[in-house]
């Protein structure tokens, strides 16, 4: 089994471990409705998806 030759730094160590943080949520205008939406998904509001109406909405 492959063992390392040196001992890892801790600087070089918690360079690796540095990119494991989350990314906020791409929040959008809906352009039918202007209500807040997440990206590539049905507006909750009014029920639209790329200028047409997908889901009916009761209000």
């Amino acid at each position: 089994m492959a063992v390392p030759k040196k001992k890892t730094s801790r600087a070089r160590r918690d360079k690796r471990r540095a990119n494991w943080k989350l990314t906020a949520p791409s929040i959008v205008e809906c352009p039918q409705c202007g209500e807040a939406k997440l990206s590539h998904r049905v507006c909750k509001k009014c029920g639209y998806y790329n200028k047409k109406q997908v889901i009916e909405v009761a209000e």
